[in-house]
């Protein structure tokens, strides 16, 4: 299997949400729950993977980020309520299945 490129939502409790896109989704998760980068992540306390997406070219993965952040939150609340109702942080499943 090739190399993996993904489209990711993060959410702090009080939903504040930080639309990215990384080709190490564990990696990107881990620097967001240890706020290794300054800045509005780590401020916002944005520390909760709600949603993800993979795809095969990384010119997909960054038209999806781009798209998705073009939305109204109202949209972007959707699309995660889609996969994950309850807004649970999906990142430690994540970061295990990376192991």
């Amino acid at each position: 299997m090739g190399e993996r490129y993904y489209a990711y939502i993060m959410a702090s409790r009080s939903r504040v949400l930080y639309v990215g896109m990384t080709n190490n989704l564990a990696r990107s998760v881990r620097e967001h729950k240890q706020k290794d980068a300054d800045g509005f992540t780590a401020r916002y306390n944005v520390t909760r993977l709600v949603w993800y997406r993979a795809f095969p070219r990384p010119q997909d993965a960054i038209a999806a980020e781009k798209k998705i952040k073009g939305w109204l939150r109202k949209k972007k609340a959707a699309l995660i309520e889609e996969k994950n109702p309850s807004w649970n942080d999906l990142g430690p499943a994540v970061m295990e299945e990376a192991r």
